[in-house]
């Protein structure tokens, strides 16, 4: 790995420091903070200019933190963290005491994860305790899964851990085990069919009493370039567009750049971000995308392409 055991260490005394550490998972980098410093925590908001009525995720080292973090553990968590921890899962459950309110957004719920990245778990490790970490980025913007799309963000100002490109590079699934009934609040690598079987309940779906949750807004993920959603073929495109397809530019079609990801949910969402970002700095006037398949397999490359293509505005609000 491009980090050492030194730079890790590193990266730990800083964040013992109550200062802020951008390093990899795999599903996005993560702009980490001290989760049980309110201090650190709100540093962090104030970097991303992230409303802090907007929850973060909490990032373990080991799933025996896990009580530390939070109060009546259901035997399901447990399950579920065998199943898929390390790994791309985040789970809702009710606060311990003590937990910073900046972390949960004054909510009774915290989420939490162990990611599976080795620099991710190496830090958290060295680190020994939580680290809050939401994606390493402006809030609002196209999440970052390489370091140099993290400096593009922040520039100098954040000390960076290079693990290379992640590997998911779409946000971790979110499952709320709050209440009575399983809910998925955001579609990830982990499926909900994954989930149903190591629950053997079906899974519900987010309603108005859910709780707030990262990446659950109705904007999110989103290009500076006004970006639309289209079924196939782009006839309105022009020359002055860029075009994001699951196929070949076709003959005759004027838009200015045609990028085309693979036609398969998990190469695609490795490499969505990283296009979204290249497509949005050439400056064009419209960012056409075509969409993918109402599948379950493309259910969260569909949720986030949904959230990029919301009208401005909408990001500061939760649906």
């Amino acid at each position: 790995m491009p980090s050492d055991l030194i730079d890790i260490r590193n990266a730990a005394a800083i964040l013992e420091t109550g200062n802020l550490v951008a390093f990899p998972t795999e599903t996005v980098y993560g702009l980490g903070a001290d989760a049980a410093n309110q201090a650190a925590v709100q540093k962090l908001f104030a970097l991303k200019g992230r409303p802090a009525t907007h929850p973060v995720i909490v990032h373990l080292g080991s799933v025996d933190l896990l009580d530390e973090w939070a109060a009546d553990v259901p035997e399901t968590a447990y399950a579920l963290a065998e199943r898929f921890w390390p790994g791309p899962l985040t789970l809702i459950l009710r606060r311990c005491e003590g937990v910073p309110d900046a972390v949960t957004g004054n909510q009774g719920t915290v989420g939490l994860r162990v990611p599976g990245h080795p620099v991710a778990l190496g830090l958290l490790r060295a680190f020994g305790n939580g680290v809050a970490a939401p994606s390493a980025n402006r809030f609002g913007h196209v999440s970052p899964t390489t370091a140099a799309h993290v400096r593009a963000e922040f520039g100098n100002t954040v000390p960076v851990l290079d693990g290379g490109p992640c590997g998911v590079g779409l946000e971790s699934t979110i499952l709320d085990l709050s209440g009575p009934v399983p809910r998925l609040l955001r579609p990830g690598a982990v499926t909900k069919n994954d989930l149903e079987d190591v629950l053997g309940v079906p899974v519900g779906a987010r309603d108005e009493n859910a709780p707030r949750a990262s990446g659950t807004l109705e904007r999110h993920y989103a290009p500076g370039t006004e970006t639309l959603l289209v079924p196939d073929a782009i006839p309105t495109s022009t020359e002055h567009d860029a075009v994001l397809s699951r196929r070949s530019k076709p003959e005759g079609a004027e838009a200015e750049c045609w990028l085309a990801l693979p036609d398969d949910p998990a190469a695609y969402g490795q490499r969505l971000y990283a296009a979204l970002r290249d497509l949005d700095a050439l400056g064009c006037e419209h960012l056409y995308i075509e969409t993918v398949p109402d599948t379950s397999i493309w259910a969260a490359v569909r949720d986030r392409l949904g959230r990029a293509a919301a009208p401005a505005g909408l990001e500061k609000q939760y649906g």
